[in-house]
This record gives structure tokens, C-alpha cells and sequence, in this order.
């Protein structure tokens, strides 16, 4: 005979076996056990653990419920059932469906709250902050690929796909939905002005020289629905088409009228550009070409070339400005030829100038020599 007792605290309980099979569940206190040839084991477990596990639970459930309702609570989910499980009014767990969730009574005060899934694979609004920042903590391990969490920024939009299809646009703000069952994907989109830069192109001109253009656009998305259904990249199908764009246009200028006037490109590239990408949703605002990058030797000659233009205008504005000062100088002598008066000023400024000059200035046969001889204008030398 086998005999032995034991004592089960406020927070234990016990799972009783009798060779093998659940015969009783113990409460808190001190039990005898006597066993008549036969093999007694004892599961201890804690309520404070709140869960009940055991890998026989269905089993146990199913035959002896009898002896589990005075001490457990028992939920079945079906396949389009999720439980939130609320832990003395604060939320603690989530179900998943098809889930037999146990707990222990008398260990804390468990509510859980059962959502269908058939009526929807969204969060409800209420429950996503919750959800969300236990999860982001990392309490929710297990169900990190449960719940599909998305944030919608100002200016932005989401477009949500449920098993491949499109299903709906999401404004701004904080989302949840359950992956059960389906397959959720949310888009983000910019609807900001965004910018794309075509650089670094390689393209010949109509003359056959090669040039290096930086290209620039601005755009925004109109149609987000339409954009993503149409285009895989919408971005990359941009870029390909303003370098297309941009080769034809340089490819049917010549050098020099591309570097005279550069919105000749930004043109041809906008009014080629925007009725296409309109088509797929997007509103193409402008163009502009940033750079002409010519290579080395190309710039060395046209360096040669501005030089020399430089060279030949500074020339024939010095060559105006002299024959605008021998013209001057002409209709003054013509006007002094006839008027001595004027004569004498200019002697006497010539004077002014030259005592300026000097220090000590030693006249001989009086001041009216000086004047007199200083300056003489047509006269004849004598034999």
C-alpha cells in the first residue's frame, strides 16, 4: 500500500493520477493520498499563471469535464473567431482562431472578447492602440504575424489589397488588420510634390557633339489607384521615359542653339511627357535642365571661340573710341582756327597744368613771353 499526503498552497492545484488516468482535481490544503497497489502522481500547477496548458487539455475537456468546471473557464474559438483577452480590466493576450483557450478561476479577473471574422478582417478602431503599443514593446511575439499594424502619414495614402485585389484606400491615421485567413498588403503613396532627377546622360547633338545633360522634374501622384494598377514602378517608368524624352530633343538641336537657349529642352521633354504620364495618374508640374556638360576638348574650343570674340569686340570698341577722340579733336581746332580768345584759354590752361607740376618756375622776358610763345598754332615757319 502506498501512502503519502500533499499540501497544495492558495495558488496551487493539482491534477491527480491514478495510474495514468485524471481521476481528481485538487484545491489548496493537505490531501491524503493512498494508493491499493496502484501508482498515484500528482501535476502541480499555478493559477497565477492564469492559462492552463497541459497537452491533453482536449482530451481532459472532453471526458472529464465534470471534475475541470469548478476550477477552470473553457473557450473555444472557431476558424473565424479572435479573442482580445482582458487581465484584471487591462489588455493581456490574443486568441487565435481554432484556439481552446483554459484559464484557472480565482487567480485574477479574465474577460475575453470575441470578434468574427467573417464580419471583417479589420481591427476595430478601439482596440488598435492597445494592441499596437503591447505589441511594439514586444509582448506579442507570438502574434507578430497575426496583425498587420500600418501607420498613414500626412500626406500620404494607403491602398489596402486582400488576397491580390485591391480593396480600398486608407486616409490618414493608425490601422490593424487580422492576417487569418487572408493575405493583407497596404501601399503607401506619396501624394506630396516629389522630385525626379534624370543625370548623368550621354547624348549627341544634332551636329554630332557629345553632351552630358542633368535633367529635373517635379511631380505628383493624382491617381494612386490607377498609377499602382498600371505601372509596377511608377518612379522607374518616369525615369525611362523624360531619358527618352530628353535624347530626342538634344538629338534634334545643334550645339549652339541648345547652349543659347536651354528651355528649348524643357520644352520639348514637358509637352512630350505630361499627356502620357497624365493617362497613368500622374500630374507632371515641371522641367528643367539643370547642367550641359561638354567634355574637354569641346570646351577648350569653344573656350578659343569666346575668347576670340571677346578679342575682336574689345578691338572695334577701341578702334570707336579713337575715331570718336580724332573727331573731337578735329571740330576743336576747327573752332580755335578762327577765335583767339579760345586760344588763350588753352594756353592758359596748359600753363595751369604745368605750374602743378613744378616746384620754381623761372620766367624770362616777362609773363606775356610765356603766353605768347607758349603755344602757336598755324603759323608758317620763315625762310
Amino acid at each position: 500500500m502506498q501512502m503519502f499526503y500533499k499540501i497544495l498552497s492558495d495558488n496551487e492545484r493539482g491534477l491527480l493520477f491514478v495510474d495514468n488516468n485524471l481521476t481528481k482535481i485538487l484545491g489548496p490544503g493537505k490531501h491524503w493520498l493512498v494508493g491499493w497497489g496502484k501508482r498515484i502522481n500528482v501535476e502541480v500547477y499555478d493559477i497565477t499563471r492564469v492559462v492552463f496548458e497541459h497537452e491533453k487539455l482536449a482530451f481532459f475537456l472532453k471526458n472529464n469535464s465534470q471534475l475541470f468546471e469548478p476550477f477552470v473557464d473553457v473557450i473555444k474559438l472557431t476558424d473565424d473567431q479572435v479573442g482580445i483577452v482582458y487581465l484584471d480590466g487591462n489588455f493581456h493576450d490574443i486568441i487565435n482562431p481554432g484556439t481552446l483557450y483554459v484559464t484557472w478561476k480565482g487567480s485574477q479577473d479574465i474577460k475575453v472578447k470575441v470578434l468574427s471574422l467573417s464580419e471583417g478582417y479589420q481591427v476595430p478602431d478601439q482596440y488598435v492602440p492597445i494592441i499596437g503599443s503591447v505589441r511594439r514593446s514586444g509582448n506579442l511575439r507570438k502574434h507578430a504575424d497575426a496583425i498587420l499594424f500600418t501607420d498613414v502619414p500626412e500626406g500620404h495614402i494607403g491602398l489596402l489589397y486582400v488576397d491580390g485585389k485591391f480593396e480600398k484606400t486608407l486616409a490618414n491615421g493608425w490601422y490593424g488588420f487580422w492576417k487569418y485567413n487572408h493575405l493583407i498588403a497596404i501601399k503607401l503613396i506619396d501624394l506630396r510634390v516629389q522630385n525626379i532627377d534624370v543625370s548623368g546622360q550621354e547624348i549627341l547633338t544634332k551636329d554630332r557633339v557629345s553632351v552630358r545633360i542633368n535633367l529635373s522634374a517635379n511631380y505628383k501622384v493624382v491617381d494612386p489607384e490607377l498609377a499602382t494598377a498600371a505601372l509596377k514602378d511608377f518612379n522607374g517608368f518616369m525615369y525611362l521615359e523624360l531619358q527618352l524624352l530628353l535624347r530626342e530633343a538634344v538629338g534634334t538641336k545643334l550645339l549652339d542653339e541648345l547652349l543659347e537657349d536651354k528651355s528649348v529642352i524643357n520644352d520639348v521633354v514637358y509637352q512630350g511627357a505630361i499627356e502620357k504620364l497624365g493617362s497613368y495618374g500622374i500630374e507632371l508640374i515641371s522641367v528643367g535642365v539643370k547642367d550641359i556638360i561638354l567634355p574637354g576638348d569641346m570646351k577648350l574650343i569653344l573656350n578659343q571661340v569666346v575668347q576670340a570674340q571677346k578679342e575682336a569686340e574689345a578691338n572695334l570698341i577701341k578702334r570707336k573710341e579713337e575715331t570718336q577722340a580724332m573727331r573731337s579733336m578735329h571740330n576743336t581746332a576747327k573752332v580755335m582756327e578762327n577765335n583767339p580768345m579760345i586760344i588763350r584759354l588753352k594756353e592758359l590752361e596748359a600753363l595751369e597744368r604745368i605750374t602743378t607740376k613744378i616746384d620754381t618756375l623761372t620766367v624770362y622776358g616777362g609773363l606775356d613771353g610765356v603766353l605768347n610763345n607758349l603755344i602757336q598754332i598755324n603759323q608758317t615757319p620763315q625762310n
